[in-house]
């Protein structure tokens, strides 16, 4: 027995890297073609597209790696079902119940390396290409605000009118405010750039103080901010919340949290991050009703193209679950689990209608 399922997680999982090979090409095209409007003859050019494009591959592993075990999974089915090898392996007392958990463990392995790709490859790939896209076309982030980029730290509000693509920042301006809502606090800073040692390095930098009638003024060369606003909370700006890394997308609720922000869109992110994992084992779960369907009928066309239907469902689903429940402001593990949910309980369905016939 141990034979036939070391055999059957070979074609498997095969099978599931064709799929994606497959799936990696057609989007990276439809994503290349994207890019064709923003392709300038000098700083963006088709080279640059081309490796913002090769850049953003992990994420889309990261997404389509469930969608590629179902149809992997499907199509191995198939084959097997083709050379009655399928029928030889039931017939050799491979029990139901054993090929669940076998197909849940194989998906298991497959989740984790969904997980490690989107905790360790994707979010440094998907900087570093929003930042040679940047630098290409503008080399400035979050110019469609008029007055720049705002963020809250305790009771002092900062400005900041330029953010480039190395985290480095023109032109702030920090207003802090007394438990009154005073303004007691004005600080101007041309330019800031991230110190090793953990702080900001503020540079032309003119102080104000505001203490009842008198207003104190200091110009100094240089000073120094210690501030939760780090270059990793700013990236949070230039990634998708859905390719950021676990660890900074959980700092980052932390810190809108404690500002008394909004974090609803970050943690749905945070938890669809932890549950995605999953998807792989549902995926192949949903995959097992076809392999005895294949025992018999051999129309291998219509079967891909159900699993394709199914695969992208998935994905809409996931997506739409996300933004209602944005808009409807659920609990963001509701938003996260209710899709998986819903497709294991469709895959349960469907084998045991599939085993009672």
């Amino acid at each position: 027995m141990v034979l036939i399922l070391r055999y059957l997680g070979r074609q498997v999982l095969a099978s599931i890297g064709l799929a994606v090979l497959f799936l990696l090409l057609l989007f990276g095209l439809f994503d290349l073609i994207g890019e064709l409007d923003n392709i300038k003859p000098t700083g963006y050019t088709t080279a640059k597209a081309f490796l913002h494009v090769l850049l953003g591959m992990p994420g889309r592993l990261q997404e389509l790696l469930p969608i590629a075990a179902l149809l992997g999974a499907i199509f191995a089915f198939a084959r097997l079902a083709a050379n009655s090898e399928f029928t030889v392996m039931r017939a050799s007392s491979l029990a139901t119940g054993r090929l669940v958990a076998f197909m849940g463990g194989l998906g298991i392995l497959l989740g984790v390396a969904t997980l490690l790709i989107g905790e360790y490859l994707t979010p440094p790939a998907e900087q570093l290409a929003q930042q040679i896209k940047i630098r290409g076309t503008s080399g400035v982030v979050a110019q469609e605000f008029r007055s720049g980029l705002w963020a809250k730290d305790g009771r002092t509000f900062v400005n900041i009118r330029q953010m480039h693509a190395d985290a480095r920042l023109d032109d702030l301006r920090m207003y802090e405010f007394d438990e009154q809502f005073q303004l007691v606090r004005v600080r101007l800073a041309r330019s800031a750039h991230w110190d090793p040692s953990g702080r900001w390095r503020l540079v032309q930098v003119t102080d104000t103080h505001l203490t009842g009638a008198r207003t104190a003024v200091a110009h100094l060369p240089e000073a120094e901010w210690r501030s939760p606003i780090t270059p990793d909370l700013l990236s949070a700006l230039m990634v998708n919340p859905d390719r950021m890394a676990i660890t900074t997308l959980y700092s980052y609720v932390n810190y809108l949290n404690d500002n008394q922000q909004k974090a609803t869109r970050y943690e749905i992110a945070l938890w669809s991050k932890l549950a995605y994992p999953l998807a792989a084992p549902v995926m192949l779960l949903l995959a097992l009703p076809f392999a005895y369907a294949q025992t018999r009928s051999g129309k291998l066309g219509s079967r891909i193209l159900v699993g394709i239907l199914i695969g992208l469902g998935f994905h809409l689903v996931n997506r739409m679950f996300g933004h209602i429940g944005l808009l409807n402001d659920w609990p963001p593990i509701l938003s996260a689990l209710a899709p998986l949910t819903l497709f294991t309980v469709a895959a349960l369905v469907a084998l045991r209608r599939m085993e009672s016939h």
